[in-house]
């Protein structure tokens, strides 16, 4: 007989299996889960938008025109570092 589970049930079971250590297919087993509704849920709920999108590593964008200086005779510029890991970064930068 199948189980139905809400979304918050597989949300739990998907953490369960992300500390647990186990390969998805060794976790399945484990849990009496059917394997392919585990991948599905998995996938659909890392689809699903989180609150803390700063935190998601996903790429966002930052409307850079407010720095650029009212006229060109202000002489402000900017300086900008990306820092992109293993101590690589990219530097932009633009004087008046």
């Amino acid at each position: 007989m199948r189980k139905h589970r809400t979304p918050e049930q597989w949300q739990a079971l998907v953490d369960q299996h992300r500390d647990s250590g186990l390969s998805a297919s060794q976790f399945c087993k484990q849990e009496n889960i059917g394997y392919s509704s585990f991948c599905n849920w998995r996938k659909r709920l890392s689809d699903q938008p989180t609150d803390n999108s700063t935190d998601s590593g996903e790429a966002s964008f930052l409307d850079l025109s407010s720095l650029m200086g009212t006229s060109p005779s202000s002489g402000l510029g900017w300086n900008i570092v990306l820092s992109l890991g293993n101590g690589v970064e990219l530097r932009l930068s633009q004087n008046g």
